[in-house]
């Protein structure tokens, strides 16, 4: 039966620790931010390692962008042609990659709209392998670091602020933490959206 209550989910991840660092590692594949902030969560609460959080976050995004990368460089975004507004998304950001690849290898995680496309744009760029794969894992890093610490934050300061009569506001206190950082997310897209090309 699934738990109802986060200490219950919490009890369920500290019993299949495995299952949770693999399930963390594949999710991040596609640049979830929302399961890297509760990991840190996790951790805060003993359920996970904190370490092992960062590691299974870090192996999964870097992962996810490196086969982004190969598909895109392989096929170019010819395959996106059933798909316009896509092809069109990925082209755009392939041009400003051959440009500002630096920048956008460190910064594409966090933005929603360009998070999953931009692998396969910098496959599509003239962005060398060994160039991409160095920017890669130090910007995997810095983003699984930064989203498990957060997490863990907010679980040290949720854990001062309540007690066991206080689980339900532990859990809205959880959800409003997630919807703050969905709708930071959405402000930065929109923030990217609006600057103009160089």
């Amino acid at each position: 039966m699934f738990p109802n209550d986060v200490a219950s989910f919490l009890d369920l991840i500290r019993q299949h620790g495995d299952v949770a660092y693999s399930f963390l590692a594949i999710y991040s594949m596609a640049n979830s931010l929302l399961l890297a902030l509760f990991s840190g969560y996790a951790a805060q609460a003993n359920a996970l390692s904190y370490e092992y959080a960062v590691a299974a976050c870090w192996a999964g995004t870097f992962a996810g962008d490196v086969i982004r990368f190969w598909v895109g460089r392989r096929f170019g975004t010819g395959w996106l042609g059933r798909f316009p507004r896509l092809r069109r998304a990925v082209d755009g950001a392939a041009r400003l990659a051959d440009r500002h690849h630096v920048w956008m290898i460190l910064i594409h995680r966090y933005p929603r709209i360009i998070r999953n496309v931009a692998g396969f744009a910098y496959g599509a760029s003239s962005l060398g392998w060994p160039r991409f794969l160095i920017l890669n894992f130090i910007a995997a890093g810095l983003w699984a670091s930064a989203a498990v610490s957060i997490g863990y934050g907010f679980g040290y300061a949720s854990e001062k602020t309540m007690n066991d009569a206080l689980q339900v506001f532990g859990i809205v206190m959880l959800v409003a933490f997630l919807a703050l950082a969905w709708f930071l997310t959405r402000r930065l897209e929109r923030v990217i959206e609006r600057k103009p090309a160089d």
